[in-house]
């Protein structure tokens, strides 16, 4: 994730707005699927691995 670079002539705000319950469970979920496909790709790239080092 970059930097983003103000210009000169024009300010950034950013209100910060406390979550609600909707919004923390859904961010949960997204991040609980996200490790959950991490870890099934590295299962698989691990199983490929140890496949082709018992091939040889």
């Amino acid at each position: 994730m970059g930097l983003i670079r103000e210009p000169l002539d024009v300010d950034f705000y950013v209100i910060d707005r406390p979550l609600t319950d909707k919004d923390r469970k859904e961010i949960s979920a997204y991040i609980q699927n996200c490790k959950k496909k991490k870890r099934l790709a590295l299962k698989r790239t691990r199983s490929r691995t140890k496949a082709k080092t018992e091939a040889k």
